[in-house]
């Protein structure tokens, strides 16, 4: 006989729905921790009757390790704002950010087999499929080892990270500061590249020939066409050129210039930003 006292017990340590309980108890003749792994089973096993479904709400999380020279960046969806904010949805998001950040993996029996107290990352991914009637998934995660520094930056919500790996090889507290500045800045201003070096011709070469048909349709020369779109270009590299954006802490300054303040031997080497469901 499962009693109601059974099946709230079991809501109490899984979180899945009241009828859910009920029949993991009757079909494990009220085994309790036979209940617990059906839950956890059927969470995983109903995914793919989600497959199909919008996942654009979740979490994206910046972590760096003490001496930043490792670090992770996870995007971890799932369909509403009401989940996306469930403590125990963002305790899963974080609890995939740090197994990266532990195992290297972004994937794959690596990542999931990542223990945790009492459990696996792949058994606490179960037990939130099985409380969430929703599509939940880890759309994507990066590793980052470096002989620099990185600057892992969250904006407020989590629902925008930026992973930053700068050449330089420990920090003070003034150059954590910028280096944390420049990551608010690509948060911010969302540029392209680190600087016009990485812009590949074949884009460079598009962005031209737009500006030329721009200005040709403005009513300007063929040689005229030529000067404007070569300005532009200028303009083009400042907006989407990380160091030649103009600082947003301090229009007087570049993102160069800031950099510059870091150290004079002092390089951005990469970055990315994670902008949840782009």
């Amino acid at each position: 006989m499962i009693s109601a006292q059974m099946v709230k017990e079991l809501r109490d340590k899984t979180g899945a729905g009241m009828a859910d309980c009920k029949k993991a108890l009757d079909e494990t003749q009220g085994d309790m921790q036979l209940a617990v792994e059906y839950l956890r089973k059927k969470g995983a096993a109903s995914v793919s009757k989600r497959s199909d479904r919008a996942a654009n709400e979740g979490l994206a999380l910046a972590l760096t390790s003490a001496d930043g020279k490792t670090g992770s960046l996870v995007e971890v969806n799932c369909e509403t704002d009401f989940v996306g904010r469930n403590a125990e949805f963002v305790e899963f998001a974080h609890a995939i950010s740090r197994a990266v950040l532990a195992t290297g993996a972004t994937e794959g029996d690596a990542l999931w087999n990542y223990s945790l107290e009492s459990k696996t990352l792949g058994n606490l991914r179960d037990e939130i499929l099985a409380k969430f009637n929703e599509k939940i998934e880890l759309r994507r995660a990066k590793y980052y080892t470096t002989s620099g520094t990185l600057v892992g930056y969250n904006h407020a919500g989590n629902k925008l990270a930026v992973m930053l790996e700068m050449s330089v090889d420990s920090a003070n507290d003034a150059q954590a500061g910028l280096m944390r500045d420049i990551s608010m800045q690509i948060a911010a201003m969302n540029p392209l590249y680190v600087d016009r070096a990485q812009v590949k011709s074949d884009a460079l070469d598009k962005e031209i020939e737009i500006y030329k048909e721009q200005a040709v349709n403005e009513g300007k020369s063929a040689e005229i066409a030529e000067r404007i779109a070569k300005g532009r270009v200028e303009k083009y590299y400042q907006e989407n050129c990380l160091v030649e954006q103009s600082f947003v802490k301090d229009s007087a300054k570049t993102v160069g210039d800031v950099v510059k303040d870091i150290g004079a031997d002092a390089k951005v080497v990469s970055f990315h930003r994670y902008f949840l469901g782009e």
